[in-house]
């Protein structure tokens, strides 16, 4: 009797099988773990890119635990990074910790494990890009124009104690040119580039890097339209007329106001007062 269920029930078992196989269902593909990333060394993300779901709803987890820990803990927060990912809050951040990371897949049919990933957060340090990249031309006297740019670092990322060192690089190149011409200026935030090409339009952009860590995106396109040198030499010749013009109505002013009563009484002399014969103005004065 008992031989004859046990020989039902691996029927039944086999029959769904096929069944599912015959519909196109399976247990899930094996899910990878494509980037783990922190933007400031105080909270971090991870991403994975599923397998196959076998034609069945599949649900992922994400499972991780502390080195030299045995208690296993789930993702604290599935959304906030998007799809297919899990973001660490600054509570669930350790710094100089190995996270050692894995994603399961599982659906109707059975489940699947990712690789584990091993993510020490002060190497996955990707900062976002610098902000408020600007640019200006400089014309100093008796030198060639140049290029003066600055920016601000990343808006998240604490510079300013000292918790995270950034470096910077540069590239710019004309408008219609295929290359970038790349620069590296270091830890500060503003740069200059002398040569340049008259009459182009430059096209600059700016990223950082930690000290431990990747470089950032670039940051958006911005661009400046370098003076021709015809335009350069206009803008020369009308400085020098304005200052010489200035010179001249300030010599002016000074010769008029020195000798200004002589003048004035040369261009415009006194009128005489009216006299009438015979009359004594003694008469008009007040007696004692």
């Amino acid at each position: 009797m008992k031989e004859n269920v046990a020989s039902t029930t691996v029927f039944i078992l086999l029959l769904f099988l096929n069944t599912s196989l015959l519909n196109g269902q399976s247990a899930p593909g094996k899910p990878e773990i494509s980037k783990c990333r922190s933007p400031e060394k105080e909270t971090f993300t991870c991403w994975w890119k599923p397998g196959t779901d076998g034609g069945l709803p599949t649900n992922y987890t994400l499972i991780y635990h502390k080195e030299g820990e045995t208690l296993t803990h789930e993702c604290p927060d599935y959304k906030t990074s998007g799809p297919n990912s899990c973001y660490f809050s600054k509570k669930h951040t350790s710094i100089w910790k190995m996270y050692i990371i894995t994603v399961n897949a599982t659906n109707q049919m059975g489940s699947s494990s990712s690789d584990p990933l091993y993510v020490d957060v002060t190497y996955i340090v990707e900062p976002d890009p610098p902000v408020n990249l600007t640019l200006e031309i400089k014309q100093p006297e008796d030198r060639k124009p140049y290029l003066w740019m600055k920016w601000f670092p990343p808006t998240l990322v604490d510079v300013r104690s000292g918790w995270l060192t950034l470096q910077y690089e540069i590239r710019l190149k004309p408008e219609k040119a295929a290359e970038w011409e790349t620069h590296f200026a270091g830890q500060q935030t503003q740069f200059k580039i002398l040569s340049l090409y008259p009459g182009q339009k430059y096209l600059v952009q700016v990223r950082c890097k930690p000290d431990h860590g990747y470089w950032s995106e670039w940051s958006p396109e911005s661009s400046i339209q370098i003076p021709s040198e015809s335009t350069m030499r206009d803008t020369t010749m009308w400085i020098f007329v304005a200052v010489l013009s200035t010179v001249i109505c300030l010599t002016i002013v000074w010769a008029v106001a020195l000798k200004g009563y002589s003048m004035v009484t040369c261009i415009f002399p006194p009128v005489p007062g009216p006299k009438i014969k015979g009359f004594d103005t003694h008469l008009l004065e007040a007696d004692p």
